[in-house]
């Protein structure tokens, strides 16, 4: 017997770290309420945090920033750079290259919605590219 799927409230207590080096906050997934084209989740980036230089192989990702910036350098060899802000949106699309980092003196919170329903699932991890990025430590 297979159930009908229904809506259901996710309150963010518990956190896991992802493959780019960052926590989470649980969120909507396929693992926490069976979703099937979409993950959402919570995340904070303390002052100096930055991810690992990765790319979402065949997913869109869209990120809302609630408090503070982050940096994100993009692109072929990492070459291009922005700064999203409190109240901004960003989209990055998929197979994009890219590594945010925080790197003002504040907490920088932000909500992720990507079309990956397993949220880590096409997250590919490029070491590659961390040369082209000089990051304080």
């Amino acid at each position: 017997m297979t159930t009908k799927p229904t809506c259901q409230i996710i309150r963010p207590q518990s956190t896991y770290d992802g493959k780019q080096g960052f926590s989470y906050f649980e969120g909507l997934s396929a693992q926490s309420v069976g979703t099937q084209h979409i993950c959402m989740h919570l995340l904070t980036i303390p002052p100096g945090g930055r991810a690992k230089a990765h790319m979402h192989e065949s997913h869109e990702t869209t990120i809302y920033v609630l408090k503070g910036e982050a940096h994100m350098w993009y692109g072929e060899n990492l070459s291009e750079h922005l700064i999203v802000r409190e109240g901004e949106f960003l989209y990055i699309p998929a197979g994009m290259p890219h590594l945010p980092a925080n790197l003002s003196d504040g907490d920088a919170v932000a909500i992720i919605a990507r079309t990956d329903p397993n949220e880590q699932e096409s997250v590919v991890l490029l070491p590659e590219l961390e040369q082209y990025v000089n990051l304080p430590e």
